[in-house]
């Protein structure tokens, strides 16, 4: 990369090289955005998921029946619908994300969804 740069800078006037620079900043930038709002849209499917299993657990009643056969059922439908990402596992952790954070305003963006993943494993709330 860097025997690029000093080609270019070489071969071009000044004003060519900061047009070179300001696009690929330009360029980079979308990038880094664009991977940031995938992660903020992940994430909060994710957390929207758990919301919906857990809402469909309770039934409206204050405390849930949950029965585990409901994720091996959910995963198996999800997964034919919508391919990878629906293990029982992963629905067993999006359960988990909407329990342990129940008003999405308090879910870091600037955390993904493989950090939340590593810290809903500890089963102890004070651990978090």
């Amino acid at each position: 990369m860097n025997e690029q740069k000093s080609l270019i800078t070489q071969l071009v006037e000044p004003e060519y090289e900061l047009l070179v620079n300001n696009i690929s900043t330009l360029w980079q930038e979308a990038k880094t955005n664009a991977a940031l709002s995938v992660n903020t849209e992940l994430l909060m499917a994710n957390w929207h998921t758990g919301q919906y299993i857990v809402e469909y657990e309770q039934g409206g009643k204050a405390k849930a029946e949950y029965g585990k056969q409901l994720l091996v059922n959910l995963s198996k439908d999800l997964t034919l619908r919508n391919g990878k990402g629906f293990s029982r596992s992963n629905l067993t952790y999006m359960r988990k994300f909407y329990l342990a954070f129940p008003k999405c305003e308090t879910v870091s963006h600037k955390l993904t969804w493989s950090h939340y993943f590593e810290l809903l494993k500890y089963d102890d709330k004070m651990e978090l």
